[in-house]
């Protein structure tokens, strides 16, 4: 039998295309629905994680009486909100009258390891109302935090203390969560005193030296905030190694041979983060480390965490998230030389920035 005919060549200019079909234009109005009604989900995933919900079912199924029964809620209600959730994975059907969590959804059980449950109640209870005024923000510069609560973000939080609890333990989220990544395995520079400059609850700060016992810490911050760090510490057994001092980061800071800048430049503005840099260039000795944990955002048009970050820094506050070669801009204004970049994993907005004091 004589062989087949090979079939002609198509010609690349006229070859017809294997790239999936574009969507319809249905398809792409159900999308943008989709995205339009993320202010109803982050409600719905709030209230899993604020009336316990998503805590009550880490044990296991329950039904939806027995979990009204155990949260107090609306049996109806609960009901059909955990329906609701089964759609976007973060809870599925057992049985007829039972829930499970899935995996997603046991990021909101409090107290476990890789749990954002804080964050969901923080972004909800101090972030969401503000966002109400983000076309202000985009038509006149204006922070939309600012022009919710009539003062700067950092203002109304110093005016309501009862929200520093639940930012303290999102912040923690961040550090034994997203966080971790980057800080897993990773060494501080050499130096016998770590300053956290704007260290919050020192959770960051006592991740680092918890291995290290021959290294003293500093975790330094505003006096409403630092007494989440005693707490912490002293619960982590660090009370002795890691002191915790109060003051502006804008007037002065500790002298130390390391300085640790976590998530702190990308709150403020180029102008603020220089003097925040000055004062910790006019406190070091020459040849001083600046280890910063930063979002480093990504650049081009694909899909990264760090848009969204850059997304809650420019509703609430004058600070956005950075390029890499913006802090290494950033770093030389204050005298520092960028000397390296430590990656996270891929799918992790966070990086490491080490730089020298060399002036």
């Amino acid at each position: 039998m004589p062989p087949a005919p090979t079939p002609p060549q198509a010609d690349a200019a006229t070859a017809p295309a294997t790239a999936a079909p574009e969507a319809s234009a249905a398809e792409q109005s159900m999308e943008m629905l989709r995205l339009l009604s993320g202010f109803q989900q982050s409600q719905a995933l709030y209230a899993l994680a604020k009336l316990g919900v998503a805590t009550a079912l880490h044990g296991g199924p329950m039904t939806v009486r027995e979990l009204a029964k155990t949260t107090e809620t609306d049996a109806d209600a609960l009901g059909r909100l955990l329906h609701i959730l089964s759609g976007i994975g973060v809870v599925t059907h057992h049985g007829a009258d039972a829930f499970a969590l899935t995996p997603l959804g046991s990021t909101l059980v409090a107290d476990v390891p890789g749990s954002v449950h804080d964050m969901a109640i923080m972004w909800m209870e101090t972030h969401y109302a503000p966002f109400s005024e983000l076309l202000t923000t985009v038509r006149t510069g204006v922070p939309a935090a600012t022009a919710h609560f009539g003062q700067s973000f950092a203002e109304w939080l110093g005016a309501h203390p009862e929200h520093l609890p639940v930012m303290a333990s999102a912040m923690a989220n961040l550090t034994y969560g997203p966080k971790d990544a980057v800080l897993t395995g990773y060494r501080l520079p050499a130096g016998e005193v770590v300053a956290d400059i704007g260290g919050a609850d020192g959770s960051v700060l006592a991740r680092l030296l918890a291995d290290e016992p021959g290294r003293r810490g500093i975790v330094f911050d505003v006096e409403h905030v630092v007494p989440t760090a005693h707490a912490r510490l002293a619960g982590q057994g660090l009370a002795d190694r890691i002191e915790v001092r109060a003051g502006d980061f804008f007037e002065s800071v500790p002298a130390a041979d390391v300085y640790l800048l976590s998530t702190v430049l990308h709150d403020w503005d180029d102008v603020s983060c220089a003097r925040i840099l000055g004062r910790i260039a006019e406190a070091a000795p020459h040849g001083a480390r600046l280890v910063v944990v930063e979002t480093v955002l990504s650049e081009g048009d694909e899909p990264h965490p760090s848009k969204l970050l850059d997304l809650t820094m420019l509703g609430m506050v004058s600070g956005h998230e950075r390029r890499e070669t913006e802090f290494a801009a950033l770093f030389a204004s204050a005298g520092f030389t960028l000397d390296r970049r430590v990656p996270g994993p891929v799918d992790s907005p966070f990086a490491i920035l080490e730089a020298t004091l060399t002036r």
